[in-house]
């Protein structure tokens, strides 16, 4: 049973709760991104965290000064941006392979402005991104985001995170050799189609010099490029697992590498 009293002496841990919820919520880019206005960011914080407070089991930290207060506050931000990144740093594994395949098609030059991640970023990436989105609200993976963040409220008790640098460095290790083969297994469908392009185009131009292959090219690799995505959009579900199972890894590893002993 949920109990939602509400003492003054638990403002202090209320507050502690706010702030690890939000922090999560500002890096995370599904549940706020830059696109989000901050006033949304901050009202669903504290909706989400006054869920939070009667649900899960607490105990107040102890501290004597205002500095001590500050400390345990700039661990909750830690935990609670290092849980928000873990999901933001998979999502941008769609946008690398995005930006693989538009090299190889001749698109790299078209970018679009993010709001996400206010960078710029090309055309199949944001396309790419914007089926990862919508895959993960239908998969409902939104749900075990959440209930990730909420289970470190018991993982990793309020003024209990440790940060272990070498369970984080291998953790970071681990998703950057992830990262590129998720990138690279996305694209290689266009890599390989493209290459076998060019090698034809190498060859034609050798056959015959006075065709303009350059400009030929162009065109013939953009339009390989686009039948080939729209015959492998299928396989953008199966990518979408596989960033999925890679997303609950990396936040299983983070929250592991925050924990005491």
């Amino acid at each position: 049973m949920i109990d939602y009293n509400f003492r003054y002496g638990d403002l202090e841990v209320f507050l502690l709760i706010v702030v690890r919820v939000t922090s999560f919520i500002f890096v995370c880019p599904f549940f706020g991104g830059r696109q989000t206005p901050n006033l949304v960011k901050v009202g669903f914080g504290l909706l989400l965290s006054t869920l939070v407070y009667g649900a899960v089991p607490y105990t107040a930290p102890s501290y004597n000064t205002v500095i001590g207060y500050t400390v345990i506050v700039m661990k909750e931000i830690t935990v609670g941006f290092l849980v928000g990144y873990a999901v933001q740093l998979c999502q941008l594994v769609i946008n690398f392979a995005g930006q693989i395949v538009d090299m190889q098609i001749g698109l790299s030059m078209v970018n679009l402005f993010d709001p996400n991640t206010n960078e710029q970023v090309t055309i199949t990436g944001q396309l790419y991104s914007q089926v990862l989105i919508v895959s993960l609200i239908i998969t409902g993976m939104y749900r075990y985001i959440l209930d990730s963040l909420i289970d470190t409220f018991t993982l990793i008790p309020i003024n209990g995170a440790v940060i272990h640098s070498d369970r984080m460095l291998n953790a970071i290790v681990a998703f950057l050799r992830d990262y590129i083969v998720i990138g690279f297994r996305i694209s290689l469908p266009i890599f390989i189609i493209t290459f076998i392009t060019n090698v034809v185009l190498g060859v034609l131009a050798k056959v015959s010099p006075q065709m303009n292959m350059f400009s030929v090219g162009i065109q013939i690799k953009i339009i390989v490029g686009l039948m080939v995505m729209l015959i492998t959009v299928s396989m953008l579900g199966d990518a979408s697992n596989f960033i999925f199972n890679n997303m609950k890894e990396l936040m299983q590893e983070f929250v592991y590498s925050m924990q005491r002993g």
